[in-house]
Parts: C-alpha cells; sequence; structure tokens
C-alpha cells in the first residue's frame, strides 16, 4: 500500500515538473508569458467542470451498467437456484403452510400479468404472519434435499457478486442455515415439540423470502427471456394444474 502511494507522488510530482517544462520552453520561443497564464487559467477553470462530467455524471452512468451486467449474470445464478433447489424446496415449504391453499390462487402467475401485479402479489406475501405446521410436511424430504444440495449452496454463497444482490444473499443463507440445522439431527422425525418450534421458524424465514425471490425472478423473465418465463409458468410450484408439457389450445 505504501509503495502503491509512493509511486503515485513521485508520478504527480514528475508530471507537474513536466508541464512546467513545457510552459517554460513555449516562453522561451514566444516570449509572451500573457497567453501562456491566459489558457492556464482557462485550463484550470475548465478541470471543475471536467470533474462534474466525467465524476457525477459519465462514472455514475458507466456503473449503473456495469451493475446492470452484474444483475444480469445473477439472474442466471438465480436461476440455477431455481432449477436445481429453489423450486423443489417451494414445493416442499407449501406442504408446512395451512394457509397455503388461499395464497395459491394469488401466485398462479399468467402472462397477462404486469409489474402492478407482481408488486401487488409481493405486498400481500409480505404482510402473511401465518404460522408453519411443522408436523404437516416431509421434513426428512426437505433434509435429503439440503444435504445433497450443500456443495450447490456453497458455491453460489462464494460468488462475489453476491453483495450487490442482498435480498438473495439473504435467501440464501436462511436455506444454508436451515439445511445446517436439519442436517445436525439425525432423524428429524422424532424431535422435541421445541426443537420443531425452532424448526419452523426458520423455515418460515426461508419460506417468505424464497416466494419474494421467486416472484422477482419470475417477473425478470417475464421482461428478458419470454422462453424461459413459459417453462417457468409451466412449472409453477402453486399452480395444481401446471404441467411442463405443451397442452393443445381449445
Amino acid at each position: 500500500m505504501k509503495n502503491s502511494l509512493d509511486w503515485k507522488i513521485i508520478l504527480g510530482i514528475a508530471l507537474v515538473f513536466l508541464s512546467a517544462v513545457v510552459y517554460y520552453i513555449h516562453f522561451l520561443i514566444f516570449r509572451d508569458a500573457h497567453h501562456i497564464f491566459i489558457y492556464l487559467i482557462g485550463d484550470i477553470g475548465f478541470v471543475f467542470l471536467e470533474v462534474l462530467l466525467v465524476t457525477l455524471i459519465i462514472h455514475r452512468l458507466l456503473v449503473h451498467k456495469e451493475k446492470q451486467a452484474i444483475f444480469n449474470k445473477l439472474n442466471m445464478v438465480i436461476g440455477a437456484f431455481f432449477s436445481e433447489v429453489g423450486t423443489k424446496l417451494l414445493r416442499q415449504f407449501a406442504e408446512f403452510d395451512p394457509e397455503v391453499d388461499r395464497i395459491k390462487k394469488s401466485l398462479v402467475v399468467t402472462e397477462n400479468w404486469s409489474d402492478r401485479d407482481f408488486d401487488r402479489v409481493r405486498k400481500h406475501v409480505r404482510q402473511l404472519e401465518a404460522d408453519l405446521a411443522i408436523k404437516k410436511g416431509d421434513l426428512r424430504q426437505v433434509k435429503e434435499l439440503l444435504v445433497s444440495k450443500r456443495q450447490f449452496l456453497l458455491n453460489l454463497l462464494e460468488n462475489p457478486n453476491l453483495l450487490e444482490h442482498e435480498s438473495f444473499t439473504s435467501l440464501l443463507w436462511a436455506v444454508f442455515h436451515l439445511g445446517d440445522e436439519l442436517s445436525h439431527r439425525a432423524d428429524v422425525a422424532n424431535l422435541p415439540d421445541a426443537d420443531y418450534e425452532h424448526l419452523a421458524g426458520d423455515i418460515k424465514r426461508a419460506y417468505r423470502r424464497l416466494v419474494l425471490q421467486w416472484l422477482s425472478y419470475i417477473q425478470h423473465l417475464k421482461h428478458d427471456y419470454p422462453y424461459l418465463f413459459s417453462l417457468a409458468l409451466r412449472t409453477n410450484p402453486f399452480d395444481a394444474d401446471a404441467s411442463v408439457q405443451i397442452k393443445q389450445k381449445n
């Protein structure tokens, strides 16, 4: 760090010195200090506008474009997550939800959905406070899935670009934590009630984040990848009539 700073200081002094030498040569040739100072002051005055243009405007545009590129790559990562884990996990989590039938209808996304529809459903999901019925679903199945995908989840967490996507990072940590909790229990079918209550809280945390992230991902596909959006609709874990096979329209 110090060597880098020293190098920059030396370079700065050298550049100022070379600039002074060029101005001096200009004075020796033309003997016109007035001309030199007119352009020197004009150039210094323009520096502030240049900083405004480059730092505050152009730099912001470049950063925004770079973030968009990172988010596009992250959406590919999110797509891989749902293909490998997310969609299956949504089906399994839904089995623990005693009120899932009440929200299923609102989560059946169609081709006609607008951004307003997605926002409305997201707001509805955030307001849900129903406790999960831990013995209603298959906890062993959840454990088997998360244990088998542990390395996959670890690989996702190692992606440095995840720092730019806070909601997905939060989801991954919630899912990974749930898998960790389940992997440390030899038999999830015979646990104390207090332990089941604790696991229910972990599932609820991951479940809500998973549904919200799934909605955002589906919305992204609708805007940018219609063919992937079509597949997502046909594999919707909340749609009882969903079928991956294309059905002939009447």
